[in-house]
């Protein structure tokens, strides 16, 4: 009976992945794509929105038990960043991001190489001054390459 919202689904794929595992688990996904949303499991379709990450939720406060983002906030400009990881500590009761960071100029050149999109080039001590100062306290992990 469990509720998770996925933000930034694209496709929607993660959580088609866990309707299929937990068929009686309610899931929510929103993305700003609308060609993806057009182009997610129809299974699944009824349960997403085109939605913009940096505005606010459509949702109740803690109204799901998990919200999580992969690979999605690095799309965000500073300012939007706060409005997004407040939005997402403010609809969920827990949280999971995923963000691409760097460690040293190597990495930061492949991040820019292969994140096109990409607004947010932080190392892993930005984020997570970043986290402190926007008052995030969920669970997160970086992607490096």
């Amino acid at each position: 009976s469990s509720k998770i919202l996925d933000v930034g689904c694209g496709k929607a794929f993660l959580i088609f992945e866990i309707k299929k595992i937990l068929p009686k688990i309610k899931i929510k996904g929103f993305d700003i794509s609308k060609y993806a949303i057009e182009n997610a499991p129809l299974e699944i379709k009824d349960n997403l929105i085109v939605h913009d990450v940096a505005k606010d939720y459509p949702f109740k406060d803690k109204e799901f038990d998990l919200v999580i983002s992969i690979n999605t906030l690095h799309n965000l400009k500073i300012f939007d960043l706060e409005i997004a990881l407040n939005e997402i500590s403010r609809v969920s009761e827990e949280q999971y991001l995923c963000v691409e960071s760097f460690r040293n100029e190597e990495e930061l050149f492949n991040l820019e190489c292969w994140a096109l999109t990409c607004q947010s080039f932080f190392s892993k001590d930005e984020w997570e001054w970043i986290f402190n100062k926007f008052k995030y306290d969920g669970d997160y992990e970086f992607i490096y390459f």
